[in-house]
C-alpha cells in the first residue's frame, strides 16, 4: 500500500509539473498582431495553441533583432512571427511548420507614388526599414539608400520628416500605426512588395514540442477558433482585413 501511495504521489507530482510548465516566447510584432497587453492576433493564437498542449505561455516584447538573438541563444524559448528559413542564420531555432499569419510587406510613401512590382521597384528611392526584419535586409539591396531604425515609430518619423522617400513595413501593422499616430498624408502603395507566411520558432531544446504545437495550430484552424480570434481582434481595433 505504501509503495502504491508513493507511486501515485510521484505520478501526481510529475503531472503537476508538466501541467504548470511555462515557456517564454518573444515577439517584435505590433498591433494587430501583438499588443502591449498581449491581446493581438498572434498573441492570442500562440497562447491558445500552447494551452492545448498543456503549457502556459508568457510573452515578452523586444526589438526585432534582439528578439531573434535571445531566442537563438536560449534566453527566451522562442520567437514569433517570422518568415521561413531563419534557421539558416539562427541555427538553434526550429520552425514550427504551421503559419500563424501572413504578412503583406508593403511600401509606404508620403511624396512619391508608384505601383510596386517587387523589390527592384524600390531602386530609385531612399528606403527605411526596421533592423532585424530579415526579409527586408536580404531583398532590399539596390535602393538608392537604406536606413535602418529600431522600431515603427522611428521608421514612420523618417518618412514624415522627409528623410526617406519610402518605408517598408507590414500593411496591417502600418495601417494601425498610422490610424493612431496622427501622421497625415502617408499612404500604403498597392500591391504589396510580397506576401509571406509567418511562423513561430522554438529553441532546439524544445524540439519535441514542435510537432505538438503545429498540430494544435492546425486544430484551431479546423474548429474555427483561429478565424474567430482574427475577426475579434480586427473588430476590436476597428481594422478590416
Amino acid at each position: 500500500m505504501r509503495i502504491l501511495c508513493a507511486f501515485i504521489a510521484v505520478f501526481l507530482a510529475f503531472a503537476s509539473a508538466a501541467h504548470s510548465q511555462v515557456l517564454i516566447m518573444n515577439t517584435a510584432n505590433d498591433p494587430p498582431n501583438s499588443t502591449d497587453d498581449y491581446s493581438g492576433i498572434c498573441d492570442i493564437v500562440m497562447t491558445e495553441a500552447f494551452k492545448r498542449i498543456g503549457i502556459k505561455l508568457e510573452i515578452v516584447n523586444l526589438p526585432s533583432e534582439r528578439a531573434l538573438i535571445n531566442a537563438n541563444e536560449g534566453i527566451d524559448d522562442g520567437n514569433y512571427a517570422r518568415i521561413e528559413g531563419l534557421e539558416k542564420t539562427y541555427p538553434n531555432l526550429i520552425r514550427v511548420p504551421e503559419e500563424i499569419t501572413r504578412f503583406e510587406f508593403s511600401a509606404f510613401s508620403k511624396n512619391v507614388h508608384f505601383k510596386p512590382t517587387g523589390w527592384d521597384s524600390l531602386a530609385p528611392y531612399n528606403v527605411g526599414i526596421i533592423t532585424g526584419w530579415k526579409i527586408l535586409e536580404t531583398n532590399i539591396t539596390n535602393a538608392k539608400s537604406l536606413t535602418q531604425v529600431k522600431d515603427e515609430t522611428l521608421l514612420f518619423n523618417l518618412l514624415a520628416a522627409d528623410r526617406v522617400d519610402v518605408v517598408v513595413y507590414e500593411r496591417m501593422q502600418g495601417k494601425y500605426f498610422l490610424n493612431n499616430s496622427g501622421m497625415k498624408n502617408i499612404v500604403v502603395l498597392i500591391p504589396p512588395l510580397t506576401v509571406k507566411s509567418m511562423y513561430p520558432y522554438l529553441h532546439k531544446k524544445h524540439k519535441e514540442l514542435v510537432p505538438k504545437l503545429a498540430e494544435a495550430l492546425k486544430s484551431m484552424k479546423k474548429d474555427g477558433t483561429y478565424a474567430k480570434i482574427v475577426d475579434g481582434v480586427l473588430k476590436s481595433l476597428s481594422l478590416k482585413k
